[in-house]
């Protein structure tokens, strides 16, 4: 019986042929579901693909006993509760590079639009009024974009500001090199040097709340303030306080604390305010984005359904083992506690089979073993395996 495969979201078409193409039973279904929905949706599907609005919740993991696999077609995995996945022996796929470029494009067009006020002049024009002023605009060249967060997006988005002719200062919790002339600076320095601030953090919980009035207020006097990282990192009262009273020149905010599914009725603190530029989490939302992101998540997945392999797993130990035709095999979750590879193994060598080749490593709480054998399974091996006290999962692929 081919598994079932259950796609939210929109998620590009290549990555739903990718396992229609591999034989298993697909459905897509529009937009995101509640948890109710999902967890009657889910109980008999194996493969759940997902993007940012999707909520992976410890009810619904538990409701869904066939469950192998969730792939997030997005960078980050703060919707899908991967402890409770880790726990269930589901392992968790995302891609936390393809849509980069398309952040760094949006972010480099946000910052020349702010700068030149470019949407002041148009709403101005689509009510009837012609406003020709050079007035508050200028070049980006020789502007200073403080970039926080210099990760895979920050440091595109340093080389695209560079090649316009902007100085470049960054900051980040990990030590990284710098691209082009970009200068690595302390965050308070940032703040008060920029003339325009990028934020390009993670989803990390320290990172709620991470940007507030105290660090407006030490921004540069009409500097202006990009937010493409996560919703919650971000006070939105205290952005719009500071905009209102002239101390932040414009702003630019694709993500949100709260972020209704498409077509929902939105409501902020920022709208109606000028020189605004406000889209609805659409950074990393163009075509080439969600193509590679299509193929680069639903390749991962495939390759952990058919051979065990998790080598970038966000929530399993990282494991790939060349399959040899000949062979046949089978992967093992269970409990990191001492003795496990070694009951694994006895069960092997108490039925004479031979284990051809292995792999074996631990993450956390949790190990994860690929073992092919020289001989096919049979009922009795596969309970004698499944009865291994502390054992999670236990599959046979092929």
């Amino acid at each position: 019986m081919a598994l079932k495969a259950l796609f939210f979201e929109g998620i590009h078409e290549d990555a739903v042929a990718t396992f229609s193409h591999a034989g298993y039973e697909v459905r897509t279904l529009p937009g995101s579901p509640d948890e109710a929905e999902l967890i009657r949706e889910l109980r008999d599907v194996s493969v759940l693909g997902i993007r940012s609005k999707t909520q992976v919740t410890r009810p619904v993991l538990e409701s869904a006993p066939e469950l192998l696999v969730v792939g997030a077609y997005c960078i980050g995995v703060e919707q899908i509760d991967c402890a409770g996945c880790t726990e269930r022996g589901i392992a968790v796929f995302n891609d936390p590079h393809s849509n980069t470029r398309s952040v760094a494009e949006l972010a480099l067009g946000e910052i020349i639009m702010l700068v030149r006020r470019v949407f002041h002049s148009s709403q101005a024009l689509h009510a009837g009024t012609w406003r020709k002023s050079a007035k508050g605009c200028h070049e980006v060249r020789g502007l200073t974009l403080g970039i926080v967060g210099y990760g895979k997006i920050g440091s595109q988005l340093s080389e695209l500001a560079e090649a316009v002719g902007m100085k470049v200062i960054f900051c980040d919790a990990a030590d990284v090199l710098a691209r082009g002339n970009a200068k690595s600076c302390g965050f308070p320095e940032l703040l008060l040097t920029a003339d325009v601030v990028s934020l390009h953090v993670d989803g990390k919980p320290q990172n709620r709340n991470f940007f507030g009035e105290e660090e407006f207020r030490m921004m540069k006097k009409g500097a202006s303030f990009l937010n493409l990282s996560r919703g919650f990192v971000v006070n939105h009262q205290a952005l719009a306080e500071n905009l209102k009273s002239g101390r932040l020149s414009g702003a630019a905010v694709d993500v949100f604390p709260e972020e209704p599914a498409s077509g929902g009725a939105f409501s902020n603190s920022l709208q109606n305010l000028p020189n605004v530029i406000l889209t609805p989490h659409i950074g990393g939302s163009t075509e080439e984005a969600q193509q590679s992101i299509g193929q680069f998540v639903s390749a991962q997945m495939c390759r952990y359904l058919q051979a065990g392999n998790t080598r970038l797993s966000v929530n399993l130990p990282h494991c790939q083992l060349e399959s040899a035709p000949q062979d046949h095999r089978l992967v093992h979750i269970h409990r990191n506690i001492p003795g496990m590879l070694l009951a694994i193994n006895r069960v092997f060598a108490d039925r004479g089979i031979n284990v051809e080749r292995q792999v074996y490593e631990t993450k956390g709480s949790v190990g994860y073993a690929i073992l092919d054998t020289n001989r096919a399974w049979d009922e009795d091996l596969i309970r004698a395996l499944e009865e291994i006290p502390n054992t999670i999962r236990f599959r046979v692929l092929c």
